[in-house]
């Protein structure tokens, strides 16, 4: 009797975590991956995601489609709370439907930063912005609809892919000798590639402790932190300049303090993970 291969649906696949899972891909030739961009397949249209599953009988759905601009979802509430959490109850319905596992993933920004030590995944969200609280609502879906889902909350997430910070910082250093960065928002950054191997790990070894996961690499540090190290690595000769959040005003409020408790034996060391992801934007 020959084992079928496993097939993962990964939305969102011209995203930040989408990329890197694809780049990870070859490494897990056991599975049968199926990567759908946001116009490949539109997760707010419900027609559209249970024609998919019903026809393709997925084990794995990798939910990476998000939306994701913190700022905008101030004026976009509804756009928001579309994606990111009514598509994902729509999915959600489906994948109770194929029996397909979800693994969703979240944010810190569900929590309301107020705490001084890591949050736990059984604390209380408390979401300050929109966009946190458009993702918590998503998430409420998945607890309340499957008991076979995966949440992983992540933070500061970058890569060489799409937008992030790092390449935010690396575009402003070309222009620029000087820059201020908020030096009061502290958290910890998370490299995506890691983030798919972790995501990845959960289906390698069959994992049945379903629920709520944190995922971030090690460390503690602000943005400011982030920006001089970036610099420092790259030699590059700009001035930053720690500001508060107060001097830097934004449309939606950030929380003050957003580190997540691991449950991983070996934290990985941010700085390594910078240092790797510069290696890939050079060689782009």
């Amino acid at each position: 009797m020959t084992n079928k291969k496993l097939k993962i649906l990964i939305t969102g696949a011209n995203g930040q975590l989408g990329l890197c899972l694809k780049d990870i891909s070859v490494e897990y030739p056991l599975y049968i991956f199926d990567f759908k961009t946001s116009n490949q397949l539109d997760i707010t249209n419900r027609n559209q995601v249970s024609t998919l599953f019903l026809s393709e009988n997925f084990d794995y759905c990798i939910n990476c489609a998000a939306y994701t601009a913190v700022d905008k979802a101030e004026s976009e509430k509804e756009q928001a709370f579309l994606v990111n959490a009514e598509a994902v109850k729509y999915l959600a319905e489906t994948c109770k439907i194929t029996n397909t596992v979800l693994i969703h993933i979240s944010t810190d920004f569900v929590f309301d930063g107020t705490k001084d030590s890591p949050y736990a995944e059984e604390d209380q969200p408390n979401p300050i912005n929109n966009y946190g609280a458009s993702k918590f609502k998503g998430e409420q879906y998945v607890q309340n609809i499957l008991t076979n889902y995966f949440i992983i909350r992540t933070s500061w997430v970058y890569s060489e892919h799409g937008n992030n910070f790092v390449k935010t910082m690396l575009r402003l250093g070309k222009d620029r000798d000087e820059i201020s960065v908020v030096n009061d928002q502290i958290g910890s950054p998370t490299y995506a590639r890691d983030l798919a191997q972790f995501t990845m790990g959960l289906i390698k070894n069959n994992t049945t402790s379903y629920g709520i996961k944190n995922y971030s690499n090690g460390g503690r540090i602000s943005w400011y932190d982030f920006a001089v190290e970036i610099f420092k690595q790259k030699q590059a000769k700009i001035k930053v300049n720690p500001i508060t959040t107060k001097d830097y005003p934004t449309p939606a409020k950030r929380p003050k303090y957003s580190i997540l408790k691991l449950r991983i034996e070996k934290k990985i060391d941010w700085k390594a993970r910078l240092e790797y992801c510069l290696l890939k934007l050079s060689e782009k």
